[in-house]
């Protein structure tokens, strides 16, 4: 198993790979959703905005993560973490953990101090991630779960002290992502 950053030439394979795990887990509509996001994330978001990983086992991708830009206050190096996916073959092993490790170990070293996603917050926890009130932390567009909104610092400031509007790269700016 290997954890590497992903090339603009594995952009089908991930896509594919979202399509069918968001697919599988949840329907058919929701896998074309995502796997559009994927596709717009990667395809309209600067490299600077942009960090992406995968997974490998051999050949295969099995696993795949992004993060984008998110400004919550000015001279603060903020990511959003979505999506992520792992192969319905490799769920349940811990690879999903050890990617958003791998990823978050990464960040940590380019200087990103802060990640923010939106996700199951008692798996999420597993890997660093606390719930935060949207009314500190106001998200991009309006949560239908609201529960869901999780970040962590990757630095010693705590994200409690972190505050403000959010604003994310264009390809997260539909409603129906939130």
């Amino acid at each position: 198993m290997i954890f590497r950053r992903f090339t603009a030439d594995e952009t089908a394979p991930i896509v594919s790979l979202v399509r069918e795990v968001f697919g599988s887990s949840e329907g058919e509509a929701e896998g074309e959703l995502i796997g559009k996001l994927t596709s717009d994330l990667i395809s309209g978001t600067s490299e600077t905005d942009l960090h992406g990983f995968v997974a490998t086992d051999g050949a295969r991708i099995i696993g795949a993560i992004l993060f984008t830009r998110i400004t919550i206050r000015e001279n603060t190096e903020s990511f959003i973490m979505a999506p992520v996916a792992v192969h319905c073959d490799y769920q349940g092993k811990g690879i999903g953990q050890r990617l958003i490790r791998h990823g978050l170990d990464t960040l940590r070293k380019e200087t990103v101090q802060f990640v923010i996603s939106y996700g199951d917050p008692n798996y999420y926890s597993k890997v660093g991630f606390q719930q935060i009130s949207p009314e500190v932390i106001r998200p991009p567009l309006k949560l239908s779960l609201p529960h869901g909104w999780i970040g962590q610092s990757l630095t010693d400031e705590s994200i409690d002290k972190l505050s403000g509007d959010c604003i994310c790269v264009e390809a997260l700016s539909d409603p129906a992502y939130w």
